[in-house]
């Protein structure tokens, strides 16, 4: 894969290096941030600046709801009627932006939600299972 051409996104790779080797691509008018192919993050900006947003499923979510992390949320039509919808992604905290070390426990649950959905859908486990 080609390196992306966005500091912030390269940055975030750095900071998600404990999962090991990040790949990001242009996804949606953002980035998505992948680790052996499961997508473990989002770069996006919506409306204050672009942030990274880490997958998070039922078992995680709390965790992100506790350190008053924002879901990603997003406004769209239905019949015509502004919509709010979500995804199970969280913006990673601040401090854990500002170092690998701290990065490294919120990169360890979306790497853990990644997994278990690569479970639900396949019926399998993966070999990164035993990283976490």
């Amino acid at each position: 894969m080609s390196r992306p051409d966005n500091d912030f996104v390269l940055y975030c790779c750095e900071l998600l290096a404990s999962l090991g080797r990040c790949s990001a691509r242009r996804m949606f008018g953002g980035w998505g941030i992948s680790v052996e192919g499961m997508n473990v993050a989002l770069v996006a900006d919506l409306g204050d600046g672009e942030r990274l947003w880490l997958k998070a499923d039922p078992q995680t979510q709390q965790s992100f709801e506790a350190a008053a992390c924002a879901r990603f949320t997003y406004s769209s039509q239905h019949k015509g009627k502004p919509v709010q919808r979500g995804l199970n992604y969280y913006a990673a905290p601040v401090d854990a932006m500002e170092s690998a070390a701290v990065m490294s426990s919120w990169a360890g649950l979306a790497l853990a939600a990644a997994l278990r959905a690569q479970g639900a859908a396949s019926g399998a486990g993966s070999k990164l299972k035993r990283r976490t």
